[in-house]
């Protein structure tokens, strides 16, 4: 066993010290050279080693001074990324950016009639350059900064404007082994497909134009805060890593931040914008239900970056969210189809979409804090819920919500954050018991309940009265509907000026 440890150990030395290797014969231009590793025991290269293995605090590990040595002194000051951490960092961003392009575009696409399957296109592509310009002007700072807020637990400040600052170094706030740059750009995609799911409720009749400036508003005032609140290390709700947080929530990959704040603000959006032209009247089916399937597949295969991404190392806290992951997602699956079997007779694919989207939903906020066990509990729960409102609840009240985005993913993400409360356990995630000993009992009824039903209140009002206002605002500037012969025709060729088919 000693003589394991000390073979990883010198492996160990030669990873984080970056010596590289010229290969003979080959004209491949070497590496610039790594500082030399300083002199260290054998114990402190092992311990470094653990450190990185167990996605532990580089305080005591190998670590760079303030001059850029390394140094195996305490505490750190920047941290040293570790390959295999920025590796599976890397791959999630691709994962979790796959889920808008091509996944939701796809999805949402193959849902609406075929006259305005680019406009879908169009705004998933159009979300994606906007969003990704105000997180490198001023998102990412918002969100993430630490030092004073601008609002106190609300709103960071602009310290990395324009990503200044953000370099390959671990921001240890948030990981300790993945360069703080790899981190923005996986933060950046989770911005990306936030917003992009409001296009589900109000497909096919709000103009591009009024889109991208509601966006653009909606970013600044819902997502920014929200996020920073939950996330942020500063942040009011951030129950894990906040010792000072007023309210002690926790949401592992955005039960609150995106789903909540997405599908709330859906179901506010599309009843200011009032019903598709014909809704109730005649027939709107889905154009290409094998479309939608493929950006169902692309979506659950995506959301294993999103999920067990957020773990933002490769390590155990991730295998669960991985594992926690697959299960509800494939229970949901599985029932809504099943209850569509017994109250309609036969079981649809719509309904095996529906329900993997929703069972993904729903075990987002718990995936790195519950068990196998519960996420059992959870895909049942995502597989009825959801899908009652859908089902019936849509029906009742006539609102158009043209793909569902509200009975997904607001009810999902709320029944989420609930579930999360009365679910998480100590075993699964230690971090539970670093700031929240007191809230996370082991128990179904536990105090975290409570911190998570604030929570819920407080993202429902931002989200609800965030977008009141901000949809009065762009219909005042430039309207938000086109016209209803564009509508008739179809947003491709009026707003877009090409078809997506050529029959």
């Amino acid at each position: 066993m000693k003589k394991y440890l000390l073979t990883l150990a010198l492996i160990a030395g030669t990873t984080l010290g970056a010596v590289s290797l010229r290969a003979e014969g080959t004209n491949a231009p070497a590496a610039p050279a790594a500082p030399a590793l300083p002199a260290a025991s054998i114990d402190q290269r092992i311990a470094a080693l653990e450190a990185y293995i167990g996605n532990g605090d580089p305080a005591a590990s190998l670590t760079k001074d303030t001059n850029g040595n390394l140094t195996v002194t305490a505490p750190a000051t920047v941290g040293v990324a570790g390959p295999g951490h920025n590796a599976w960092m890397m791959t999630s961003a691709a994962l979790v950016l796959f889920m808008t392009l091509p996944g939701l575009a796809l999805f949402y696409g193959g849902l609406v009639r075929k006259k305005n399957i680019l406009s879908v296109v169009a705004q998933c592509f159009g979300i994606t350059g906007l969003v990704t310009i105000l997180w490198v002007v001023c998102g990412y700072s918002f969100v993430f900064a630490d030092g004073a807020d601008l609002i106190g637990g609300v709103l960071g400040n602009l310290k990395f404007k324009l990503l200044e600052g953000v370099t390959s170094a671990p921001n240890t706030n948030y990981a300790y082994w993945v360069s703080q740059n790899v981190f923005a750009m996986y933060q950046l995609m989770f911005a990306i497909i936030t917003p992009a799911l409001i296009l589900g409720a109000i497909a096919e009749r709000m103009k591009f134009a009024a889109i991208l400036v509601f966006v653009g508003l909606w970013m600044l005032v819902v997502y920014f805060p929200l996020a920073h609140m939950v996330w942020g290390i500063n942040g009011v709700m951030n129950g894990v890593w906040n010792a000072g947080a007023k309210i002690h929530a926790i949401d592992f990959a955005g039960g609150t931040v995106v789903h909540m704040s997405s599908g709330w603000s859906a179901l506010v959006l599309c009843l200011i914008l009032g019903k598709r032209l014909g809704f109730g009247k005649e027939s709107m089916p889905p154009h290409s239900m094998v479309m939608c399937f493929i950006g169902t597949a692309m979506l659950w295969v995506g959301w294993y970056g999103f999920n067990a991404g957020s773990a933002c190392a490769a390590d155990g806290v991730a295998a669960n969210a991985f594992t926690t992951t697959t299960i509800a997602t494939a229970v949901a699956s599985f029932v809504w189809p099943m209850l569509e079997w017994l109250v309609k007779g036969r079981p649809s694919v719509l309904g095996f979409c529906s329900g993997a989207v929703a069972g993904l939903v729903v075990i987002t906020p718990a995936c790195g804090f519950v068990t196998p066990a519960g996420s059992i509990l959870i895909g049942l729960a995502a597989g009825v819920i959801p899908w009652f409102f859908c089902f019936k609840v849509k029906g009742w009240f006539g609102y158009d919500d043209a793909l569902d985005t509200f009975g997904v993913h607001a009810i999902g993400g709320t029944l989420g954050a609930l579930l999360t409360g009365m679910l998480a356990r100590n075993s699964v995630n230690a971090n539970l018991a670093t700031n929240l000993k007191a809230y996370v009992t082991d128990s179904l009824f536990q105090p975290l309940v409570l911190e998570q039903l604030k929570a819920i209140g407080i993202t429902i009002a931002l989200a609800v009265v965030g977008t009141a206002i901000l949809a009065f605002i762009v219909k005042l500037l430039i309207g938000l509907r086109p016209t209803e012969e564009v509508e008739m025709t179809g947003l491709d060729e009026s707003e877009h000026g090409e078809p997506g088919y050529h029959d």
